[in-house]
C-alpha cells in the first residue's frame, strides 16, 4: 500500500452515524441514515435528507428528499442496482421492519417511493442483514429480526431463536433471533421469492459482511449466537450452492459489524469490525478467494478503529470508509464518526498518478503553472477538481 488520505475536506460535513447506508455511483459518495447516541437513547437521524460526497473534490452537499420516504432507521441494508438505491429492512422506533425502499440517484430529485411486490412474500422483519445484486436481481442474507412462532421452522435451523426471546413478555406468539435465509427480489416482476440452496450452508447470523464476485456471493464472519466468528462461506448464485472456503494461512479474528469489499475480480478486503471480546478493530486484510490466503496490510488508520462503519469501492481500487463507530456503541454514549478513509488497495495507474503529481505540486512549480493551461479541457477539469481536494485536505490538517 502506497498511500492514504482521510478525506475531511469541506466546511460543511455529514455528521456523524453508525447503522447507515452508502454507496458510490460515478465519482459521488451517497449516504443516508443511521444513528447517533445521545445520554442513553439512540437517535435515529433525519429521514428526508441525503449526504452526498465528492470524492475527487472532497466536499460534501446535503439534499432533500421527497415522496414515500422511509422511517428513520438503522440497520437497513442498501445496495445499488442501475443508478436506484435500494434499502430494505432496518430497525426504528416501533423495531425490525421488512419494507423495501427505492430511491434514484441519478435524476437529481432524490423522490422515494415503496416497493410493492406483486407475487412472493417478503422476507420477515430484520436488520443487519446483507445484499448481493446479480443480473438485475437484489438477494438478501441473514439478519437478526423476529418471527411469530407458527413461522419458525425448526427442523431446518434457518433461524434460531434468540435465548432472550424467552425471557421477555411474548406478544402474539413473536420470538426474535438470527436467520441464514436467503431471499431474491426482481425489481422487473416486482417478485419475491426464496431459492432452494444445496449445500452446507452458514449458521444464522448478523452483522456479517458480504461482497458479491461475479457469479459468486461471499459472506464473512459476524454475530452467530453468542460468539463472533471469522468464517467465510460462497454461494454460486447460479446454482444456488453453498461452500465453505477453508483458508491455508492465518485467519482474521472473529468479529461482527466489519466491512468487506469485492476489489478486484478475485480479491476482497475485510476491515475493522467488533472482536469476541468486544474490542474495536482496525486492522486490514485481503482474502484471495482462488489460493484461498489471508493477507494482513499495512495502512495509515491503525489508530482509528472502526465498526458499524460502510466501506465502497471507489477509483482504482480505492475502498472509501465512512462513519461508524470508534468505541463499543453499548457501553458509551459517544465514539460515533464522520471522517471518510480512503484506503488505496492497488497499484493506481500511471494516468491517476500523474493526475495528482500535478494537483499536488502545481501550486510550488513554475514548469506546471505555464504549461497548465495547456492541457485538454477534461484533464484540465480533473486536475483541477483533484486540486480542490488536496487544498481542502492540507487546510484541515492544518
Amino acid at each position: 500500500m502506497n498511500s492514504a488520505i482521510e478525506a475531511h475536506c469541506s466546511e460543511l460535513v455529514a455528521r456523524e452515524r453508525s447503522g447507515h447506508t452508502a454507496l458510490v455511483e460515478g465519482d459521488q459518495l451517497y449516504v443516508w441514515g443511521g444513528y447517533v447516541s445521545i445520554a442513553d437513547d439512540e437517535v435515529f437521524l433525519p429521514n428526508d435528507e441525503i449526504w452526498v460526497y465528492d470524492i475527487e473534490r472532497g466536499a460534501w452537499e446535503m439534499f432533500q428528499m421527497s415522496g414515500e420516504v422511509p422511517p428513520s432507521m438503522s440497520g437497513t441494508c442498501g445496495c445499488s442496482l442501475n443508478g436506484d438505491m435500494y434499502i430494505f429492512g432496518g430497525c426504528d422506533d416501533n423495531g425490525q421492519t421488512n419494507q423495501l425502499y427505492c430511491v434514484n440517484l441519478l435524476d437529481g430529485q432524490y423522490c422515494w417511493r415503496r416497493m410493492i411486490h406483486e407475487s412472493g412474500s417478503p422476507p420477515s422483519p430484520r436488520d443487519k442483514l446483507s445484499c448481493w445484486v446479480y443480473t438485475g436481481r437484489l438477494i438478501y442474507f441473514g439478519g437478526y429480526g423476529h418471527k411469530q412462532l407458527r413461522d419458525i421452522d425448526n427442523n431446518n435451523r434457518s433461524f434460531i431463536l434468540d435465548e432472550a426471546s424467552w425471557l421477555a413478555p411474548m406478544v402474539e406468539d413473536v420470538f426474535w433471533g438470527w436467520n441464514n435465509e436467503v431471499h431474491v427480489f426482481d425489481p422487473t416482476a416486482a417478485n419475491w421469492s426464496e431459492p432452494r440452496t444445496s449445500g452446507r450452508a452458514p449458521a444464522p447470523r448478523a452483522a456479517h459482511a458480504s461482497a458479491t464476485l461475479e457469479h459468486r456471493g461471499y459472506v464473512c464472519g459476524g454475530r452467530v449466537m453468542e460468539t463472533r466468528t471469522s468464517d467465510i462461506h460462497c454461494l454460486d448464485l447460479k446454482t444456488w450452492t453453498w461452500t465453505e472456503i477453508v483458508p491455508v494461512s492465518t485467519v482474521p479474528v472473529g468479529r461482527s459489524w466489519h466491512t468487506m469489499t469485492a476489489i478486484s475480480d478475485r480479491a476482497l478486503f475485510l476491515f475493522g469490525g467488533l472482536s469476541v471480546e468486544c474490542k474495536p478493530m482496525s486492522d486490514g486484510w485481503v482474502l484471495d478467494v482462488e489460493t484461498k490466503k489471508w493477507r494482513e496490510i499495512k495502512h495509515p488508520y491503525q489508530e482509528k478503529p472502526r465498526l458499524w462503519h460502510t466501506a465502497c469501492l471507489g477509483r482504482d481500487s480505492d475502498v472509501i470508509v465512512f462513519g461508524g463507530s470508534c468505541d463499543f456503541i453499548l457501553l458509551v454514549d459517544k465514539g460515533h464518526c464522520n471522517d471518510a478513509l480512503v484506503f488505496q488497495i492497488q497499484p493506481h495507474p500511471l494516468f491517476r498518478l500523474c493526475e495528482d503529481y500535478i494537483a499536488k505540486n502545481i501550486k510550488s512549480s513554475k514548469t506546471l503553472q505555464k504549461r497548465f493551461p495547456l492541457l485538454p479541457s477534461k484533464l484540465l477539469q480533473d486536475v483541477q477538481r483533484r486540486m480542490t481536494f488536496y487544498r481542502t485536505s492540507k487546510k484541515n490538517v492544518n
